[in-house]
């Protein structure tokens, strides 16, 4: 270990000059060829690399799924640009109005075979529809609101879906958001009646509309408004934003209310710069009546620090979700844990995939991956922070109040495979041939306020579901156990919530499964026509069972479906979905590929990408371990 200090101010050194020769900001109505997300898209960016004494380690980087949207930007036609004027704001006093929502909704209905499970996203493009995410209303009984990367109108989009009968029929909608001007200078900086800074670094704005969107979120908060978070970015500048969205009491989902191409209401977050770019984000509502913190909004996600760092940053609305609180990191710092970090070698600031959940009290916690291990330690690990909200957001006053972080668990990373998906080797299932992660989920049981943490890993030479348990709010975890009884598979993107049953917690996790190919483990980059690599099938399961009391039984809910192909290719989203409703019935939701596309070859596609869920029990029990096999339990 003596070469730690001399290590550190290598790397110290190499991430200053990599953020000094950050390109500079364009002007007002200016576009770059040197985008931060172009060059992330092109491989002309690639992750930091910390040191190890075992091998290099990759710091986290910008998620798939905004990736392929501005690969996908780069190579096809222009985006929706319309200028519209913003819907006005209802008032919150008025209770919900009589909107005239129908639950029967279902579009393409032949598209909804297979498994008992209904098709969430109702276009009829053969465009896909991936990485879900699924909410439900405390307020009305069989309310849900979902969101996915939707590409119906060619660039990428965040797409919105909609149940009033407990996901029997959906309804769907792209936001009519894309008029919003970037024009972080003026528009972003406090003004009077808000004195929050709504920027990181600002920039002059580039005077146009935004190209792409990604990384959907939904939440409800007690009175049943609901919330829709996306991230927004150019292809051909720096700018980037995140936005949450409100739709209103009655609504339900079915519509929100607009941005403005120049107002700063539920705008989070917004810049033009080369150091900063905006990505994953989640969010979340305080959903307890009695919580000092009632129907609180809070958004967490990565800002990434070009080619130095990528902290987790924070901010609150008080108001519904129109005024936020000014962007603050809250990632922290602990020295005992991260060891990379800049300027301050302890702060733990290469993190990804935040997922923030409301505990009883009103507090939050927040759950998130991070890369700061120490030399002697090739993997990663899963760190959490409790915050203790207060203040309002219109006064300016509004705080997260985020504490040291704590470690959840090991994210064990050696010998994941890695495929090339045309930017240089990256994290994947070869057998499907798609990227993935280990980005951290969160659930609770509101009950009690017990909180589960389930992710990926590669501990088991194959990629398996971890879950761990904090009955203190974060301040400590149990030690992880791997949730799916059966081996001989990869199983990756996990979703986690929890039944409440007062002192006990009944915990439901769903996953995707996948076939493994040959030689997966021996460090070769992956890719076709290698055998397996994108001809495996795959599934997807609900397990569940008590506390961490694991392996997991499980059920599956999907059928077994083909890799993506085509233009829809190397993709299946970032993350998948699961809620659990108050009769304690789960709602996982996620993406496959049973419908075909007629008009192949002229795409490509033969299996088109849409998103299912549906409505089932929670399994129980200790399962016995077994050796896999795709479309069985």
């Amino acid at each position: 270990m003596t070469t730690f200090p001399r290590v550190v101010t290598a790397l110290a050194s190499s991430l200053t000059v990599a953020m000094l020769c950050a390109d500079p900001a364009p002007a007002l109505g200016q576009t770059t060829t040197n985008s931060v997300i172009r060059n992330a898209a092109t491989g002309k960016l690639q992750p930091v690399q910390l040191p190890s004494l075992t091998g290099i380690k990759t710091a986290p980087f910008i998620s798939s799924g905004t990736l392929v949207t501005a690969i996908e930007a780069l190579t096809l036609g222009a985006a929706d640009d319309r200028q519209e004027a913003a819907d006005a704001n209802s008032p919150d006093d008025l209770g919900a109005p009589s909107l005239g929502i129908n639950p029967g909704t279902l579009g393409c209905s032949r598209r909804n075979a297979g498994a008992g499970s209904t098709r969430v996203n109702q276009d009829c493009t053969f465009r896909r529809q991936a990485e879900e995410m699924i909410a439900v209303n405390p307020a009305r009984t069989g309310s849900l609101l979902a969101g996915q990367n939707d590409s119906r109108v060619g660039f990428n989009q965040c797409g919105i879906d909609f149940s009033l009968d407990n996901g029997e029929h959906w309804g769907d909608l792209l936001p009519p958001f894309r008029q919003r001007i970037n024009n972080p200078m003026t528009v972003a900086q406090p003004v009077a009646g808000d004195s929050n800074r709504h920027t990181i670094h600002g920039g002059p704005g580039t005077g146009h509309t935004y190209d792409a969107a990604s990384d959907p979120g939904p939440a409800f908060d007690s009175a049943g408004r609901g919330f829709f978070s996306c991230v927004a970015f150019d292809v051909g500048s720096n700018a980037s934003m995140l936005y949450v969205v409100q739709s209103p009491l009655g609504a339900d989902g079915s519509f929100f209310f607009n941005i403005a191409s120049a107002g700063r209401n539920y705008i989070v977050v917004e810049d033009n710069d080369p150091t900063v770019f905006h990505d994953k984000p989640f969010i979340t509502a305080d959903p307890y009546p009695g919580s000092p913190n009632r129907d609180n909004v809070y958004a967490t996600w990565t800002v990434f620090n070009t080619g130095v760092s990528s902290p987790i940053y924070g901010s609150m609305s008080t108001d519904h979700g129109r005024t936020w609180s000014t962007p603050a990191e809250i990632s922290g710092s602990n020295a005992t844990l991260c060891f990379f970090g800049l300027p301050n070698p302890s702060s733990c600031n290469h993190d990804q995939g935040s997922d923030p959940v409301v505990l009883p009290n009103g507090d939050l916690v927040v759950v998130f991956t991070n890369g700061d291990t120490a030399i002697d330690n090739p993997n990663g690990q899963q760190l959490a922070v409790h915050c203790h909200p207060s203040g309002s957001s219109p006064a300016g006053t509004a705080q997260l109040n985020c504490g040291t972080p704590t470690k959840a668990g090991d994210d064990v990373i050696v010998n994941e495979p890695r495929c090339n998906f045309g930017r240089g080797p990256e994290e994947c299932v070869p057998g499907p041939f798609i990227r993935t992660n280990d980005f951290p989920r969160i659930g609770i049981n509101r009950a009690n306020g017990h909180l589960f943490v389930a992710w990926q890993d590669y501990r088991n030479q194959e990629y398996d579901i971890q879950l761990t348990e904090s009955t203190d709010g974060g301040a400590t975890w149990s030690p992880s156990k791997t949730v799916n009884p059966d081996t001989a598979l990869d199983h990756y993107m996990p979703a986690v919530d929890v039944v409440k049953s007062g002192s006990q917690d009944h915990v439901a996790v769903s996953y995707y499964r996948s076939a493994r190919v040959p030689g997966e483990n021996s460090g070769a980059t992956q890719a076709p026509p290698q055998p397996g690599v994108q001809a495996e099938p795959s599934d997807y399961v609900l397990a569940g069972g008590e506390n961490v009391a694991t392996p997991f039984h499980f059920s599956v809910v999907s059928p077994v479906f083909a890799p993506p192909d085509g233009n829809q290719a190397g993709f299946n989203g970032d993350y998948s979905g699961l809620a659990v409703d108050q009769s304690a019935h789960a709602h996982p939701i996620w993406s496959d590929t049973r419908n075909a596309d007629p008009y192949t070859p002229a795409n490509g596609v033969v299996h088109d990408e849409d998103v299912f869920s549906l409505t089932a029990n929670v399994p129980d029990g200790v399962a016995t371990a077994s050796v896999g096999q795709i479309g069985h339990n």
